[in-house]
């Protein structure tokens, strides 16, 4: 079984419905990694030297490669990535090996035996 890894860059507000969606699009799980900090293509505004921008969150899914375009758009639609700028940004990688999957490993394969 082959995977992707899906990461989301959102503001914190978003990250609820990310997760919401990504479960929704076939995802098992996720890891949230809080309190980073990203610039887009318009530099972070300072008042006396405090940043002003809010606060993102980082959303790490490990999802199998058949179902991971599904995941992908089902939390850039959540996230409105395409409609607003600046809310955030999400892609995926593939990934060589993983471990620690093998109570997941049945619910996927039931979840994608129609498309294997």
């Amino acid at each position: 079984m082959r995977f992707k890894l899906i990461m989301a860059l959102v503001d914190s507000g978003e990250t609820e419905a990310v997760l919401h969606a990504g479960r929704r699009s076939g995802s098992t799980g996720a890891t949230i990694i809080t309190g980073c900090r990203g610039e887009g293509l318009e530099p972070e505004q300072t008042f006396l030297g405090l940043r002003l921008t809010g606060q993102r969150d980082i959303v790490l899914f490990l999802v199998e490669e058949h179902m991971s375009r599904a995941v992908l758009e089902g939390i850039a639609t959540a996230a409105a990535f395409e409609e607003k700028s600046g809310t955030g940004i999400a892609f995926q990688v593939a990934i060589e090996d993983a471990i620690g999957l093998s109570h997941q490993i049945a619910e996927i394969k039931h979840e994608i035996e129609d498309q294997i």
